[in-house]
């Protein structure tokens, strides 16, 4: 029998639920067996309630089997794995699962196809067109490019790319950089570390070109200490493409150089805030900065500096091989490209699903989550992280995009989507946000230090009954001052989820007449 290649990931998620065991249970069966197999450790696929998710690679495409256990190797083998035999965790060519068949990968079209530091897988699956291709181009063509596209800032901001691109290439300056911030402290998040993780070398090339089109020459990845496997990825990654000659001082043959460097986070939610990630990097306390000046025109060491999440940078080499047009086309209004919507939370199938923007939240929820694991109804959804809206089911058909979510109070942010079934407490939900931001603000303004302190003392009084009717209107008031009184997102946003909890679940803080509600 020829040698027979089988997969089985090494991403987080699926080591999480044993898939080195797993790996290793089938090396030492197939050799016990004399069966010649090849074991490669890819990316995960997305689908975690398949986790570990096995698959062999037949003539016609692989075929899975998961979610497998070291105890089930044995059967599954003598069930004909090889061969892609028939076995109760079969699930047919991987391909073909609609989970995986009704999404739009572009980002992650290699994700769980390739070895993720192979460079020879990665440049046999389109690595380094983009890259080439810029190479070629002047500056000002590569950000033209990212213009065209309609790229937005995936982290959650939704700025246009091309513009910031722009404002750092136009200014002149001796040193520029590129940072990109990996700091995904977001709860029910996990595309960056798939990414980093999963497939490297997208990222690398994306603040390569990035680097290109304005003239940087020096490049950091911050990323947050809680990711160990991606942090170590990420090095072996960045020392492959400078041997290789992707990195360094002659960039795919440019003339150009660009070098990158990882960066480990300390810790700190608050340093997903872009001058606070500065700040960080520089080996200051991580506070955020006043602005302006824009980190685009003084940013690291008060240089003009590419600030971007990973997905934004990571779609970049994409839009560069295919051209702005293509990219554009998915999505609807100004989301232009697809995002990455992570299903976290109490969701019977959670995963990644990379769909173009203008889906609704029901078809996330339903048509490919499942429902809850709880097999309870769904009560509420988050949106965007601790700092977003929870979405009530009256909203649940609007299309996902950036403009029509910011429309009803709500944002799309990093695509993280947290579900709740009907026993949970909306009280302590917003309760929590408002700890959670006492806990995690970096201190420098009242609005948020203070406030968020407040929030949990003046929730307490209403769901203990204490005056509840003027506590609740200064909560609202202090939620006003938090919004607009802040310096940053961390104070800002978190009235997010306290307000939407508030107003679309009063019940749950005890409120019955109508007065008490808000519109």
């Amino acid at each position: 029998m020829s040698e027979v290649t089988i997969y089985v990931p090494r991403d987080s998620a699926a080591l999480a639920v044993g898939a080195d065991e797993v790996a290793t249970a089938l090396q030492a069966e197939a050799a016990r067996r004399g069966l010649d197999v090849k074991l490669v450790r890819n990316g995960s696929r997305g689908l975690f309630w398949l986790e570990p998710l096995v698959e062999v690679a037949m003539p016609t495409g692989r075929i899975a089997y998961g979610p497998v256990t070291p105890e089930d190797v044995p059967g599954l083998l003598d069930a004909g794995l090889l061969q892609g035999g028939a076995h109760a965790l079969r699930h047919g060519p991987t391909e073909q699962i609609p989970y995986l068949a009704l999404q739009e990968r572009l980002t992650f079209r290699r994700m769980g196809v390739t070895d993720p530091l192979s460079l020879a897988d990665y440049e046999a699956h389109e690595g380094w067109a983009g890259l080439r291709r810029a190479a070629s181009l002047a500056p000002e063509a590569i950000v033209q490019e990212v213009t065209q596209s309609g790229l937005r800032g995936r982290g959650g901001a939704a700025f246009p790319a091309g513009i910031k691109w722009k404002t750092v290439a136009g200014t002149a300056a001796g040193q520029k950089y590129v940072v990109c911030n990996a700091d995904e402290g977001d709860s029910g998040t996990f595309s960056d570390r798939m990414t980093m993780e999963g497939d490297p070398f997208m990222l690398i090339e994306g603040m390569a070109i990035a680097g290109l089109a304005v003239g940087a020459t020096q490049g950091y990845i911050y990323i947050r200490s809680e990711y160990p496997h991606a942090v170590a990825t990420m090095r072996e990654a960045v020392r492959r493409a400078t041997d290789a000659g992707f990195l360094g001082d002659d960039v795919c043959g440019s003339g150009r150089a660009f070098r990158l460097e990882v960066r480990k986070a300390a810790g700190a939610y608050v340093c997903g805030e872009e001058t606070a990630m500065l700040e960080s990097i520089e080996g200051k306390r991580g506070v955020v900065r006043a602005k302006p000046p824009l980190p685009a025109i003084e940013g690291l060491f008060g240089q003009p500096t590419v600030i971007n999440n990973v997905i934004t940078l990571a779609s970049v080499p994409l839009i560069l091989a295919r051209g702005a047009d293509f990219y554009r086309d998915y999505g609807v209004g100004r989301s232009h490209g697809t995002l990455p919507f992570q299903l976290a939370g109490n969701v019977k199938h959670g995963g990644l699903v990379e769909k173009a923007f203008g889906l609704t939240l029901r078809e996330l929820l339903y048509g490919f989550g499942g429902g809850t694991r709880s097999g309870r109804p769904i009560k509420a959804v988050q949106v965007g992280g601790p700092l977003g809206a929870y979405v009530p089911e009256s909203k649940w058909d609007e299309p996902l995009d950036y403009e029509a979510y910011a429309a009803f109070g709500a944002v799309v942010g990093h695509g993280g989507i947290v579900v709740h079934d009907d026993t949970a407490d909306m009280a302590q939900l917003a309760r929590y946000a408002m700890e959670f931001c006492a806990l995690e603000s970096c201190g420098k303004c009242t609005p948020c230090r203070i406030g968020s302190t407040r929030g949990v003392e003046v929730i307490d009084r209403i769901t203990n009954g204490t005056n509840r009717i003027q506590q609740v209107h200064l909560l609202r008031d202090l939620c006003e001052t938090m919004t607009h009184g802040s310096l940053c997102a961390m104070g800002g946003m978190t009235p997010y989820p306290v307000l939407s909890a508030l107003n679309h679940y009063p019940e749950d803080f005890g409120i019955a007449q109508p007065s008490e509600k808000a519109a």
